[in-house]
């Protein structure tokens, strides 16, 4: 089971840039520990949440101006992480993938069909599409569910601090690979049934 942003798409620098500049062009203000609170919020949450940082639109308002604006970027280019593909295409030889993201169905889309990796993944799921996003285990339970599989017979592929706990929650191992830019808090990464260092480690013999 793999998350998208930060494991299999670098995109949590432009989702920060394009937000940071959302935020401040609406009147908002970006605060210290704000991208760190809207990784693996579901686009209601944060939406609602970049309202209350002062953004002088509804949240729905919101929700579709950033998303416009990060399909354009993804239009230009997909910033896939190193190894991302060939990972997933190695995997999907052998087992059933499924992927929960935080990310709008649109970009979720946009990113797989831009990567030819859509049918790798037997199912995949929004948070936009269960009741709360990450760090609730919703998204990953739901992928299980859609998969036919017991979530406790799963392995996670997470970066995030709010990733891992959501894996954690649906009762799942987590792999860790943690994002350079943004490291998951020592509580979360605790949480991790192994840590590695980037995507090529990810060999199949490390998953049952």
């Amino acid at each position: 089971m793999f998350d998208l942003d930060g494991v299999l798409v670098d995109s949590e620098p432009v989702w920060e840039e394009v937000r940071r500049a959302f935020v401040a062009e609406h009147g908002g203000t970006w605060q210290p520990d704000t991208q760190s609170r809207l990784m693996g919020m579901s686009t209601g949450e944060w939406a609602a949440y970049l309202h209350e940082l002062g953004v002088r639109l509804t949240p729905d308002e919101i929700a579709r101006g950033v998303v416009d604006r990060m399909a354009a970027r993804y239009r230009d280019e997909v910033p896939l992480m190193p190894g991302a593909v060939e990972t997933v295409r190695r995997l999907a030889a052998g087992r059933v993938l499924g992927l929960a993201s935080s990310s709008p169905r649109r970009l979720i889309d946009v990113v797989l069909d831009a990567a030819g990796l859509t049918d790798c993944f037997a199912a995949t799921v929004s948070t936009e599409e269960v009741e709360r996003g990450k760090p609730a285990p919703d998204g990953y339970l739901e992928a299980a569910r859609r998969m036919g599989v017991d979530p406790g017979g799963c392995v996670a592929v997470e970066d995030s601090s709010n990733g891992l706990r959501s894996a954690h929650a649906a009762g799942m191992r987590v792999i860790a690979v943690p994002h350079p830019r943004y490291p998951p808090a020592p509580d979360a990464l605790a949480l991790a049934w192994r840590v590695l260092p980037d995507l090529a480690a990810l060999a199949p013999d490390l998953i049952p």
